[in-house]
């Protein structure tokens, strides 16, 4: 099995005619094998706040440029392709992390908003306000009168992953409970949902600076 797809091993004396039959009998193994290996190359890179270090964002690593500036007053972080370029104060992760996460608060909202209204577009509904915020055990909320509450962390996970909540707070804003209609409505919409729930359960501690 390689990145491309699955190479069929078989004897030399197996006709080739049997081939076919037994790859479709082994098809939900397969199926369920090539998931797997997708979702491990998915586990949340190791997160190193340091020059030439690496953080996540939406599924891309990007290599961190760190320059200390003394005397500089607020910290600026701009991307250029891969790379963070992060101008700092002073040395240390505590000056680095703070300088990520405005960033990462920022890019947040400019990367869910324009979700949310796809999304809601899609499902006939509306939202009415959008709060970024850092919550602990939380990865997104939705009132009764449609405001959104999300999480800027969600953007260290890979891209389907903050689609996901985002169709999962939408949902809500037609089924507000967890009942079965609930999940029946996110699953026509989100029919992997399942694995993402997943996903979050095993990598959302590791989804900080």
């Amino acid at each position: 099995m390689d990145a491309d797809g699955v190479e069929v091993v078989v004897p030399r004396r197996m006709a080739l005619r049997h081939v076919e039959p037994f790859v479709a009998e082994k098809k939900p193994w397969i199926e369920r094998t090539l998931r797997r290996y997708e979702a491990a190359k998915r586990e949340a890179p190791a997160i190193a706040l340091r020059h030439g270090g690496i953080v996540p964002y939406l599924g891309d690593v990007l290599e961190l440029d760190v320059r200390v500036e003394p005397g500089r007053t607020r910290p600026h972080v701009a991307r250029r392709g891969g790379r963070l370029t992060v101008k700092v104060a002073r040395e240390g992760t505590a000056a680095i992390g703070d300088a990520l996460e405005r960033w990462y608060r920022r890019q947040a909202r400019a990367e869910i908003e324009p979700r949310l209204d796809a999304a809601t577009k899609r499902a006939g509904t509306r939202w009415t306000r959008l709060s970024i915020r850092n919550q602990r055990t939380r990865w997104a909320s939705c009132s009764q009168d449609g405001a959104m509450s999300f999480n800027w962390r969600l953007l260290l996970a890979p891209a389907e992953i903050l689609d996901y909540v985002v169709e999962h707070e939408v949902a809500h804003l037609e089924v507000l409970d967890h009942s079965d209609r609930f999940w029946r409505l996110l699953g026509s919409r989100c029919p992997g949902y399942r694995e993402h729930e997943r996903w979050l359960r095993r990598n959302g501690h590791t989804l900080a600076l």
